[in-house]
Parts: C-alpha cells; sequence; structure tokens
C-alpha cells in the first residue's frame, strides 16, 4: 500500500452478545474518520479479503479461546491474513481483572489464541474487557471472579484504551488525524 493512497480496511469480528460488535464498529468508525475506507461485518457476512490493504480482526474470548467462528475464519482465511498488515483483538474478562493472581491471568495469551496468533503474525494482538453480567451466572463462577479481583458487573469495557489503540493502528498506517472522535455506546 502506498502512504499517499487511502488504505482499505476490512474490520471483521465475532461476537456472542455484542460487546465485541460494538468495540470492532467503534473501530471501524475511528479508522474511517481519518480518511480510510472501512467496512465493518461479522464473520459470517466477512467481506472479500482480497478487496482490502488490512483486516482487524476480534473476537470474544469463551473459555479461554477465540469463539468456534473466529478460529474458523482465521484457519479459512490464513493465507488472504498473512499477506496483510493485521491487527487482532480479544475481548473477554482478563483486563477487567485487578487481584494479583488476576492481573497475572489477565495478562497472559491462552495457549490456543497464542497459536491462531502466531500463525497470522498479526502487527499486534490487544484484549479489552468486554460486559459480564450477574445473571445468570453460576455461584461458583461469580466466587471465582471475586477471587480474581472482579469488581464489578455490567459493561466493563475501557473505551479510552480501545481508542488510543485505534490512534495507534492509524498512526502506522499513516492516516491524518481526525476531525471528530467516534462516540461509544
Amino acid at each position: 500500500m502506498d502512504t499517499h493512497e487511502t488504505p482499505r480496511i476490512a474490520v471483521v469480528y465475532a461476537t456472542a452478545q455484542g460487546a465485541t460488535r460494538e468495540i470492532a464498529e467503534y473501530l471501524g468508525a475511528s479508522l474511517a474518520g481519518r480518511g480510510a475506507t472501512v467496512e465493518v461485518a461479522d464473520v459470517e457476512h466477512a467481506p472479500e479479503l482480497s478487496r482490502f490493504d488490512v483486516v482487524v480482526l476480534g473476537s470474544a474470548i469463551h473459555n479461554m479461546d477465540f469463539l468456534p467462528e473466529a478460529t474458523e475464519f482465521v484457519r479459512s482465511h490464513h493465507d488472504a491474513l498473512t499477506v496483510r498488515k493485521v491487527w487482532l483483538f480479544g475481548v473477554g474478562l482478563g483486563p477487567a481483572l485487578t487481584g494479583p493472581l488476576g492481573r497475572y491471568l489477565g495478562r497472559r495469551v491462552p495457549k490456543r489464541i497464542a497459536r491462531l496468533r502466531d500463525a497470522i503474525a498479526p502487527r499486534e494482538y490487544r484484549t479489552f474487557a468486554g460486559h459480564y453480567e450477574r445473571a445468570g451466572v453460576s455461584l461458583e463462577a461469580r466466587a471465582l471472579y471475586r477471587v480474581l479481583g472482579g469488581t464489578r458487573y455490567g459493561d466493563l469495557r475501557d473505551w479510552t484504551a480501545i481508542e488510543l489503540w485505534a490512534d495507534s493502528i492509524a498512526q502506522a498506517l499513516h492516516l491524518p488525524k481526525a476531525h471528530t472522535v467516534p462516540t461509544h455506546p
């Protein structure tokens, strides 16, 4: 991609309850606000990657792994992903954990995600906290969450961190400064 050419960016995501979709939409709006041509889609409706220079790919993290549809997307698009600039992100509880054990575990990349990440060699892999509701969660899971340093329930996303990551992607792509910052949910 020529630095004077407008980059074409596909922001592709797999979501379980919508938090990852909202982060993907925010990233897409932020990059489009800097002049990039951006298409945001879930993995099941992902555009043909040959039309894009850059891919930003995200998935919810459940049971220390990406969602199966995200894993399948990476496997089936491996060749296309390895020849493009790729940024990868996960959305789970790790970044929201504050206790010593929780911070340690939250910084670690689970083995299955590390294998997937390493298979496509993204420019960067980042994790963000998602949404965690108390309703419907077993007593054991709630107790473990508290032991690991979970302090609250609800929307745990750090929109400032997400905005900073969007800025770092934009800088790496030599995009101009944004005129406006998109709003988040």
